[in-house]
């Protein structure tokens, strides 16, 4: 491993501008030059890597995880040589051979890792490479250019004592969680949904129009429902349907969320005076017969029912949920179309938290002679891959992997390295092409070119359940998510993720058991809302609540 000084990670900016990006396009050729240069010097490096497999990776015949196109591309242009110290499919059997490699301190040269607690053990234990002056050193101006525009998150997370441990892998905002509604029930009923054409509903206009579809019933079943909600009632992201958390954002309520207030106080959003009021909200509705009278009791698949059947036509979720939620009730009925609308608060701004920046990462070995070539791969895979059409042209087998879906575990890097913007800006070139401002061969990537063919598709009447999906998770989840952007109407809380305490190890369980059951209780229960929060409040904070948030201050702190 080199050694030299280090430099201390600093914060940058948010926005990437279009100039630093084609800026950086250019700054990929610099890069090669290096990397050749580099290669010639040193001769031929042999790395060992811990890969992450997949039980259908979709490989042409005779090609395997140590013998494939882009392997084979990394090995010729880098001048190394690539072998598997071990090879696990993702999830607990690849966590297994990362935890036997820590246990046994000897590490293949490069792995991935997928929690922050084990990044922590490496680092604690010396076993993993300083990356900070090789990362300056080599990374790409667009590398650098992508983890900038998380405003420094996605570098703070893999920073320790000012030192670049890991290369992050990256994970986008998703923007809020949406109220979708069947438009065609409210066309068909004559309601006008969104008079201002704002885009943007409050929980009352919600409420009424959930009521409005319960007495008209447009599809006569046997027990409509006006919105119906998951047992866990909230989640840690916008991800997950037939959640609240829409509903509770918009009165600056944060379930599940550790952060600071203005006071720099340590909160966590389950129990703070906003929450007490968005169960309030659900209870009002719940009372009044607008909230699914089974609460807590009905499956998630008891709820997709709901929806497909025609008893439910209001919903919440994040903008992809059409995809592979709302396709059920449209194959079921092909009449079916939903709209998304973001919830607003009383000053008209959507709240929204953002995302852990990162989630997976990319180690070297201590031991490793050459760091630098961790982040010549990463320049490889994630810049000129992506940017540069000749490198496509002279590895022409690597074009027919990204055309075929070959899967991701087949890189040497099984982490996804995209801007905080990456879903806009890419989604800006599937809608040039789709009004015609822009062509088909214009859209850089593989998989909105597919939605760009699913799409046109289905407006021609030749399409299927897929084009409807793209039409809506893209042209309508997608396009509400640029207008809030564009419209500077999203107010962020950006939440502290921390790492496992020792009293989350032994009560965390317990203490979300303990949340869920409370909020069901409150929501369907008849006893006085003050005292039943207060008593949630009191029983989280004295069954280790309150000493893991001193645990997690002290992180804060150190």
């Amino acid at each position: 491993m080199k050694k030299g000084n280090r430099k201390k990670i600093t914060a940058v900016s948010l926005a990437v501008t279009a100039a630093l990006l084609l800026g950086a396009c250019g700054s990929s050729q610099d890069t090669e030059k290096d990397a050749a240069a580099d290669s010639g010097e040193r001769g031929t490096v042999t790395i060992t890597m811990g890969r992450q497999t997949s039980s259908n990776p979709k490989f042409p015949e005779g090609d395997s995880y140590e013998d494939n196109a882009y392997i084979r591309m990394v090995e010729q242009e880098l001048n190394v040589d690539i072998t598997d110290a071990f090879e696990a499919p993702s999830g607990d059997d690849y966590n297994r051979q990362v935890s036997l490699a820590l246990s046994a301190g000897s590490l293949p040269d490069i792995m991935k890792v997928a929690t922050k607690d084990e990044l922590t053990e490496l680092y604690e234990n010396e076993l993993i490479a300083d990356l900070t002056e090789v990362y300056d050193a080599y990374a790409s101006d667009y590398i650098k250019s992508l983890y900038d525009s998380f405003d420094g998150r996605a570098l703070e997370d893999v920073t320790y004592d000012g030192k670049m441990m890991a290369i992050p892998a990256t994970s986008s905002d998703a923007g809020p969680g949406m109220c979708w509604i069947r438009s065609d029930w409210a066309d068909e009923l004559g309601i006008t949904v969104d008079a201002d054409g704002d885009r943007c509903l409050t929980l009352d206009e919600v409420k009424e129009l959930a009521k409005q579809f319960m007495e008209a019933n447009p599809e006569n079943a046997e027990n409509p429902v006006g919105i119906a909600f998951d047992v866990g009632l909230t989640s840690t992201t916008s991800d997950t349907a037939y959640m609240i958390n829409s509903i509770a954002y918009s009165v600056g309520a944060y379930p599940r969320h550790w952060y600071q207030n203005d006071a720099g106080e340590l909160i966590y959003g389950s129990t703070t005076e906003e929450m007490k009021e968005a169960l309030s909200i659900v209870r009002e509705w719940y009372q009044e017969g607008i909230v699914d009278p089974q609460l807590g009791t009905r499956t998630w698949d008891d709820i997709t029912a709901l929806m497909t059947n025609g008893q439910c036509g209001i919903t919440f979720g994040s903008w992809h949920i059409p995809d592979w939620i709302l396709n059920n009730t449209y194959m079921m009925n092909s009449n079916a179309v939903f709209e998304p609308y973001a919830v607003i608060d009383a000053n008209g701004k959507v709240n929204c938290t953002h995302y852990k920046a990162t989630g997976e990462y990319v180690v070297v070995s201590a031991e490793f002679e050459h760091p630098e070539i961790a982040i010549q791969i990463l320049n490889l895979i994630y810049d000129d891959m992506v940017n540069s059409a000749e490198l496509l042209e002279k590895y022409p087998e690597v074009d027919a992997y990204l055309k075929e879906g070959v899967d991701g575990t087949a890189r040497p890097y099984n982490i996804e390295v995209k801007s905080n913007t990456y879903l806009l800006d890419e989604y800006a070139q599937l809608k040039a092409a789709l009004d015609g401002t822009g062509t088909r061969d214009e859209i850089s990537t593989a998989e909105e070119r597919s939605n760009y063919d699913a799409i046109t598709a289905y407006q021609e009447g030749n399409g299927d359940v897929t084009g409807w999906c793209k039409i809506h998770s893209r042209c309508k989840g997608v396009d509400l998510l640029t207008y809030l952007n564009d419209s500077d109407l999203y107010h962020w809380l950006s939440p502290i993720y921390p790492e496992t305490t020792a009293t989350m190890t032994t009560n965390w369980a317990n203490l979300q058991t303990l949340e869920e059951e409370s909020f069901i209780k409150i929501i369907t229960g008849t006893d006085d809302l003050d005292e039943s929060f207060n008593a949630f409040v009191s029983g989280w904070k004295s069954q280790g609540g309150d000493t893991i948030t001193a645990e997690i201050q002290e992180q804060i702190q150190e």
